[in-house]
């Protein structure tokens, strides 16, 4: 391989010729061989938006040469498309607060603007990776607002994968509307509900969710770039911090506006924590929801049978024919995996010291891996699963027929303590509670007819004061 020269503050270090990246990139692969998994697309174009920001307003006032900052203001918009993703080489565990990839970014970026000013790769008296690319800036301000700008272009996708699960799940819900069943409560028979009434609240829980989620975004607005180093500003224009926020606001698509406390911005990782945990309680409603999905789909001929999901899949590699409720599966795994990234992300926010935290890399990979897979899985469960489903309507009749939590609706006949005896000699003798009330005479068949109505005792109201 052709390599090149090049040195740092720890002395001389061959570098690939081909390479946009430098020094300082290459020392990070020999020391963090860990996962192979390098940064989030997202996250990259975040980094290098700051540096295309920074390079127009550090131009603006007067701080950087007008034609080196529009080599490098080029260079960060041609990172942040995409063309030199191959040149993000840092693993993901790497130097505390993301020097490394910090480090990546700025050398990418220089190395390619010295290219566009006629330069050769790593000739950095051309563009300087530090004194240029970097100008006013530093991992500490640079890596929390990157971070910021990352989830910010991220979440739209999984907030728009929520919306759809959320409308299929309320599309069943009203297919379902006139499917009456047997509601259960502590797994055991109770009174009525519909099949519509359970998928219209699945539903409803996953809009709150996505609401609750998309409100969890608002701390991530506020941005403390221009805080370089320590939070104080040091070698930053007065102005510098203000018309970043604003020309990230114009790159990004979004209202930013400045952090009132850079020293807060930088030390806290609160906003970050509120939105992991948004995804949690997102995955907590999620598995739920999946669980009853393969409960009431489970035998078809042992379980409760109640629906029918659709067939993607054999089941099973010796049992012929078996269909199993696998994008159900894959959704429980998927929150799980989410749930654990949470629990990483929460140990890490906790981990900061002083003036900042150097877990920063850890939070904002698993909350990117968090986004991405949360926001595939939920996609798919909607369009391969979802959209389909159908209820076994003579099941569901079945068990309503032969509900014991029937027994409910005679409370306000003949009281709670002779409907209890009502429901107990149904289970003994193997009847239902319709049977073992005509045949006590508790009611007669007229009367049962009407009060056992199944729309109505899916309603409110008192049986048989209906008006």
């Amino acid at each position: 391989m052709n390599m090149r020269e090049e040195k740092d503050s720890l002395g001389p270090l061959q570098v690939p010729m081909d390479a946009y990246y430098g020094v300082q990139t290459a020392r990070a692969v020999v020391n963090f061989p860990v996962s192979g998994t390098t940064a989030h697309r997202n996250f990259i174009w975040a980094c290098a938006a700051i540096k295309a920001a920074a390079a127009r307003v550090n131009s603006e006032l007067g701080l950087i040469d007008p034609g080196m900052a529009g080599a490098i203001n080029r260079a960060a918009l041609e990172v942040m498309n995409g063309d030199f993703d191959d040149h993000f080489v840092v693993d993901v565990y790497q130097a505390g607060a993301g020097t490394s990839h910090h480090m990546n970014t700025n050398e990418v970026i220089a190395n390619r603007a010295i290219e566009l000013m006629g330069g050769s790769r790593g000739d950095y008296s051309v563009v300087h990776p530090n004194d240029h690319v970097n100008f006013g800036q530093s991992t500490n301000d640079v890596f929390p607002t990157a971070m910021r700008l990352a989830v910010l272009k991220s979440v739209p996708a999984l907030l728009g994968a929520l919306d759809d699960l959320g409308l299929a799940l309320a599309g069943r819900g009203e297919a379902f509307r006139e499917t009456v069943k047997s509601g259960r409560t502590h797994l055991q028979d109770a009174v009525p509900v519909t099949l519509g009434q359970e998928f219209a609240a699945y539903g409803l829980a996953v809009e709150k969710s996505r609401l609750n989620l998309a409100g969890s975004t608002a701390d991530l607005r506020e941005l403390g770039i221009g805080g370089s180093a320590a939070g104080t500003g040091l070698n930053t224009h007065p102005r510098y911090r203000f018309r970043m926020v604003e020309v990230l606001s114009e790159l990004l698509g979004e209202s930013l506006e400045p952090a009132g406390d850079l020293f807060e911005a930088m030390q806290s990782m609160r906003p970050f924590l509120v939105f992991s945990g948004s995804m949690r309680e997102t995955c907590v409603e999620l598995n739920r929801i999946a669980n009853d999905l393969r409960l009431l789909s489970s035998g078809p001929a042992t379980g409760l049978n109640e629906i029918v999901l659709p067939a993607v899949q054999p089941g099973s590699s010796i049992m012929p024919g078996k269909v199993n409720p696998v994008m159900a599966e894959m959704l429980n795994m998927v929150c799980f995996q989410v749930m654990g990234n949470d629990t990483a992300v929460t140990l890490a926010a906790g981990a900061g010291q002083m003036e900042l935290n150097v877990m920063m890399p850890l939070i904002i990979h698993n909350l990117l891996s968090s986004v991405e897979i949360l926001s595939n899985a939920v996609q798919v469960f909607v369009e391969r699963c979802v959209k389909d489903i159908q209820a076994n309507e003579e099941v569901c009749r079945h068990y309503f027929s032969n509900s014991l939590g029937l027994a409910t609706v005679l409370n306000v006949i003949v009281g709670y303590e002779r409907a209890a005896e009502v429901m107990k000699a149904a289970r003994e003798q193997k009847k239902t509670v319709l049977q073992v009330v005509e045949e006590k005479s508790i009611l007669t068949r007229e009367q049962i007819d009407a009060l056992f109505s199944a729309k109505e005792l899916t309603q409110p109201g008192v049986p048989g004061l209906k008006s």
